[in-house]
């Protein structure tokens, strides 16, 4: 069992933590009408047929996005492309990601990853977790390891959230729940 009190160990135990207790548990059961539920006209999303709503910079004001959106944005942006740059993972990109055209695949691919990840990040002793993270992180490039998963655990809390909200606003809205009219 790892040493608790390491530094490396809080890190990782914060983001697992969330991530078995709260926010894999909450995705669970994930349907395609949820994944790919727009709440508001002219959400950016990810397509059945693969494609992906995506700009940099993007407009403003941002665009409202889909919990397919979201995900596609955990699994890339914030795991994938950082598992290829710091620990080894096969190379990812926003645009050669075969994006999931469902939820159980992106399921899947936001478990991969967040697998691949956690173990980078477990694998880190205090050198590792000191040294700079180089110029895949751009302006960034200075800063040490730690910083940067501690970025990553906020962007995983805060996305994770954000896709549970869309959940519940998924079925308490007047269009999917058992409360309207015609259900009575």
């Amino acid at each position: 069992m790892p040493d608790p009190t390491t530094l490396t160990s809080q890190l990782a135990d914060q983001l697992e933590f969330h991530w078995t207790q709260q926010l894999r548990p909450r995705l669970d059961g994930l349907s395609d009408d949820e994944y790919f539920w727009q709440p508001v006209p002219d959400c950016w999303t990810v397509h059945p047929d693969g494609g992906i709503d995506f700009s940099h910079p993007p407009p403003r004001p941002e665009p409202f996005t889909t919990i397919a959106w979201r995900m596609a944005h955990v699994i890339v942006g914030v795991f994938a492309m950082r598992s290829h740059s710091h620990f080894g993972g096969p190379p990812a990109s926003y645009e050669s990601w075969r994006y999931a055209t469902d939820a159980a695949a992106a399921l899947r691919q936001l478990d991969d990853e967040y697998a691949r990840w956690i173990s980078g990040v477990r694998d880190l002793d205090d050198d590792g977790l000191a040294r700079p993270c180089g110029p895949a992180e751009g302006p960034y490039a200075d800063h040490p390891m730690s910083v940067l998963i501690l970025h990553i655990n906020r962007e995983v809390i805060h996305h994770g959230a954000e896709m549970a909200l869309l959940r519940d606003l998924y079925v308490h809205s007047i269009n999917h729940n058992d409360n309207t009219e015609e259900n009575r």
